[in-house]
């Protein structure tokens, strides 16, 4: 399975296509903007003084006597004063008293400086962590000035700590629409509160989340990705005439529709039809293809993400004695992808220590680690097992060299160098559309576009039939080429996650709202999902921001 497009760290993210990403740069445009969700950098926070402990009365203040001749205004924002000055020094609950003492003198008229009270009083509870009375301040601040930025920022913290994720996101999407999205502190804070509201969300969703088959395109690339697949080996020695004498015997205890017939629709890419007849052969107490049932079955199971059932055969196969040492090996990667997906590295990395060591010059086994450690972030692991699985002689049409070279030089190396590895990649692997597209998508970041447009239509030229090749970075293009794509494949998560982000980009957030929806249904893995959510939440958090506040998409620069 091609995992290029997937980001190396958080939520399977696109890397570098032009779109509302988590994990992309951040662009300001009509109605939209992005989030780095793979930054390392944190918000800094200045240091704050220690709370002392309050004196027993502010009655010992003689400046009270001096404010008896002062407007209510005036004796309120008297009072506000006093209450900094306790704040300085660290007396929050003396700071407290004063604000009390404001709002309550403070004529309801003078909305503006009665909300600056509230959010005064509301900086005093949070330096004594009282989150509750925090929200509720802010909140009222809020309900006098509803542009507030510090009493949006603060509630934001609250709501957050609070573990009211939706209203954080909320109240950061003002406060970004507010500061023209200039504020670093507050597009990090919005990066960490996305991320939060996609795991959780995806977590609940893959609970309940419909098992089906994605799209065939998506399966035919997931078996293109071993080259030494053992089912699939022996279709080709099929198709060359190769099969002994000891494989034709076998072959007459097969069940009819069994194993034989999911041998033929494999091959003729009919791939719901595989499952009823494994499980026919594996009704046979006679049948000579056990393991290879258990093993097709499994994979069609991983790939409609009903994990638990393909953990059973795939244990089950890998327990069996004299099993073939291809059969093991394959079972062992894919029962270590299933761990890495259901958030148990430490099972994973096991499974593919042993499928190395049991067969150190199998490709397939640093091709799919070296996946693995791109999704965790390892880049020197991901690195080390893509150049293993070049040197095992890895020859798949849908090279996946090309990934590393695409994170490394993420990595602020030296871009020359790496445009000249895609160009070396690319005379390795002709064939590989995957190549033509991140080079393209590179080409693009350096607004060569005429050139990455090239790449583009060799890369449909070389594999017409995938849909993922179907992106641009002009975006009426785009657009055109990804209902192109979704012709193809109308179960295609990218495309639509990339027409979302068109929409979003325009200015059309209920469509890109619903866009993304579609493809949250369609992902695969949690982390999948996880980006998705985050994107989907920011264009729903932005549509409820802009009708607050009386905006105009067109107004938000």
């Amino acid at each position: 399975m091609s995992l290029s497009k997937f980001d190396s760290q958080d939520t399977g993210i696109p890397k570098w296509q032009i779109a509302l990403s988590v994990g992309g740069a951040i662009i300001i445009g009509a109605g939209f903007y992005y989030f780095y969700l793979n930054r390392d950098s944190e918000i800094k926070k200045s240091g704050k003084p220690k709370s002392k402990p309050p004196p027993s009365s502010l009655s010992e203040d003689k400046s009270i006597e001096s404010d008896a001749d002062l407007s209510p205004l005036g004796r309120a924002q008297a009072s506000k004063n006093k209450g900094n000055k306790y704040f300085k020094v660290g007396k929050y609950e003396e700071a407290i008293k004063c604000y009390d003492e404001a709002i309550e003198i403070c004529p309801p008229d003078n909305k503006t400086d009665l909300s600056t009270f509230y959010q005064n009083r509301a900086a005093a509870y949070e330096q004594l962590k009282n989150w509750e009375n925090v929200m509720r301040d802010c909140t009222a601040a809020l309900e006098l000035n509803s542009r507030y930025i510090k009493a949006l920022q603060r509630r934001a913290k609250a709501c957050e700590i609070l573990k009211d994720l939706e209203q954080s996101l909320e109240d950061l999407t003002s406060v970004c629409i507010l500061e023209s999205f200039q504020n670093q502190g507050t597009l990090i804070h919005v990066d960490r509160v996305l991320k939060d509201i996609g795991v959780q969300r995806a977590k609940e969703a893959m609970a309940t989340k419909e098992i089906f088959l994605p799209s065939r395109y998506y399966i035919k690339s997931y078996f293109d990705s071993f080259i030494e697949d053992p089912i699939f080996t022996s279709l080709c020695k099929e198709k060359e005439g190769d099969i002994d004498e000891s494989e034709q015997q076998l072959e007459k205890n097969a069940t009819n529709n069994g194993y034989l017939k999911a041998k033929q629709y494999l091959q003729e890419g009919k791939y719901s039809e595989i499952e009823e007849c494994c499980s026919n052969e594996l009704s046979n107490p006679l049948s000579s293809h056990v393991a290879e049932s258990l093993l097709l079955r499994a994979t069609i199971d991983f790939l409609k993400t009903d994990y638990k059932r393909a953990m059973q055969d795939l244990s089950k196969l890998i327990d069996m004695k004299d099993l073939s040492l291809k059969i093991k090996v394959n079972a062992l990667i894919k029962r270590g992808t299933i761990y890495m997906h259901t958030d148990n590295l430490s099972s994973c990395l096991q499974d593919f220590r042993n499928a190395r060591e049991m067969d150190p010059t199998n490709s397939d086994v640093y091709h799919h680690l070296g996946q693995i450690y791109l999704l965790v972030g390892n880049m020197d692991g991901a690195t080390d097992n893509f150049n293993l699985a070049v040197k095992a002689q890895y020859k798949l049409s849908n090279c996946n060299y090309p990934e590393i070279i695409a994170h490394q030089k993420d990595q602020n190396a030296d871009l020359t160098y790496f445009l000249h590895k895609f160009e070396d990649v690319i005379k390795s692997f002709p064939k590989c559309s995957e190549c033509y597209m991140l080079y393209a998508q590179v080409l693009c970041d350096q607004e060569k576009f005429e050139e990455a447009d090239k790449q583009y239509a060799k890369a449909i030229e070389v594999d017409p039939d995938n849909p993922t090749n179907y992106w641009k970075g002009d975006l009426d293009a785009s657009k055109k080429m990804i209902m192109k794509a979704l012709e193809l494949d109308d179960k295609c998560e990218l495309a639509y996650e990339n027409l979302a982000t068109i929409e979003v980009q325009t200015g059309n957030l209920k469509r890109g709202v619903e866009l993304f929806e579609k493809a949250i249904y369609l992902a695969k893995t949690e982390m999948e999902m996880a980006h998705l959510y985050s994107l989907h939440s920011a264009a729903i958090s932005q549509l409820k921001v802009v009708d607050k506040l009386g905006l105009s998409l067109s107004t938000i620069e």
